[in-house]
């Protein structure tokens, strides 16, 4: 009874515990951080040898006039002192009024959302594909630990590490020139120009298809590696026991007990990926010839373009940090959860047990003829 009667430890937790009070804080740190950025961003580009109005007057050589370099700096506004620039770069970033590209002319904005959903397309679409293959992958090869299964799956997420993706990318177009010039006897390569899903589904699935899976297969290398790794932690618990010796079968015991309480890093690693991909695949997007924000951040650092870069900089930064408080707040509502569900079967089981034993005790009470042997079974089973 006094099991049956026991509160839920976590609802007695202070309140500074509270999920809702850690992602204010979490949030409330967000600006700090996103100033410490900028600083550092700003001053940095100041360092990095490079000059925007020698890129942009590079044909004319040695003939070029130095009062019109002077010229563009001023349009530009280089020349100004370090201090005003910072200060127009922070009111830039209070105000959402990030300039114009220094190189192209139109505005950070427009040149950020032209690129932004070619970006988020192809991170969804590796995310979905890379989570629904490595997370079964993951849990078969912990379940079926030393076994043929096992060995495939942690081979297979091995070369996943080790091989870059743009390398894989590029074997990627090779197989794709040489496999369509010998069965269609042209040569075929995918779409260069990106296209809205609304608009042409078939034409966007061409054209993504293939970064998608250059770099999905690093994803899911690393969440099925990180699923295998927490699975095993997992299985070897006190709880996992406790369920099997309970007569419990094994699908019950991977996927009411284990898997909720294995998604917790899971899920912070497959958030991290998400944001490494919005912008990271600065490399695979050049092989790819992909319009999006990877390669923005190259044409800006090459053509030392600072209100892009530091746009750019800026805009990885809040997303990485956004992510990682979205990551956070989900982790702790999964370990919540968890531990809730953990304890309502538990107290459930607990209770039924109980009445089990009540009930045993009336029928064999009832089963008893003998006054003096019923005082003695009595005091017996009492006891």
């Amino acid at each position: 009874v006094a099991i049956a009667d026991s509160r839920w430890p976590i609802t007695n937790q202070p309140k500074s515990f509270s999920v809702k009070f850690y992602i204010f804080k979490r949030l409330l740190l967000i600006g700090p951080t996103v100033l410490g950025v900028a600083v550092l961003v700003f001053f940095l580009m100041r360092v990095i040898p490079g000059d925007i109005c020698l890129a942009r007057w590079v044909d004319y050589g040695m003939d070029l006039d130095p009062a019109l370099l002077e010229l563009c700096r001023n349009d530009l506004g280089l020349n100004a002192p370090l201090h005003v620039q910072f200060l127009q770069f922070i009111q830039g970033i209070v105000t959402f009024n990030l300039g114009h590209s220094m190189w192209t002319g139109q505005p950070v904005i427009e040149e950020l959302a032209l690129r932004f959903p070619l970006s988020l397309q192809l991170a969804i679409m590796a995310t979905i594909t890379s989570v629904v293959i490595a997370i079964p992958l993951g849990m078969i090869s912990a379940v079926k630990q030393n076994t043929w299964l096992d060995y495939l799956v942690r081979t297979v997420s091995i070369a996943g590490n080790a091989i870059p993706s743009f390398w894989l990318g590029i074997l990627i177009i090779l197989g794709l020139l040489t496999y369509s010039q010998a069965w269609f006897g042209e040569p075929w390569m995918p779409p260069i120009e990106y296209e809205s899903p609304f608009v042409d589904p078939m034409e966007n699935l061409a054209h993504l298809f293939w970064p998608m899976l250059a770099t999905g297969y690093r994803y899911t290398a690393v969440v099925a590696r990180m699923t295998r790794a927490t699975f095993l932690e997992i299985l070897n618990e006190d709880f996992i026991r406790s369920a099997r010796a309970k007569g419990l079968p094994q699908k019950v015991v991977i996927n009411r007990h284990a898997l909720p309480n294995a998604l917790l890093p899971i899920v912070t690693v497959i958030g991290m990926e998400f944001s490494f991909f919005m912008g990271g695949l600065v490399v695979t997007e050049q092989v790819f010839n992909l319009n999006g924000l990877g390669r923005l951040l190259v044409e800006s650092v090459l053509y030392a373009d600072y209100n892009m870069l530091q746009a750019s900089a800026m805009l990885r930064a809040s997303r990485q940090m956004m992510s990682s408080v979205m990551m956070e707040n989900a982790d702790r509502r999964s370990y919540v959860l968890s531990a809730y569900h953990s304890h309502t079967r538990n107290y459930t089981e607990t209770v039924i047990v109980s009445v089990k034993i009540r009930l045993h005790t009336v029928i064999q009470l009832r089963q008893i003829n003998s006054p003096r042997d019923s005082r003695c079974q009595r005091r017996w089973l009492m006891h």
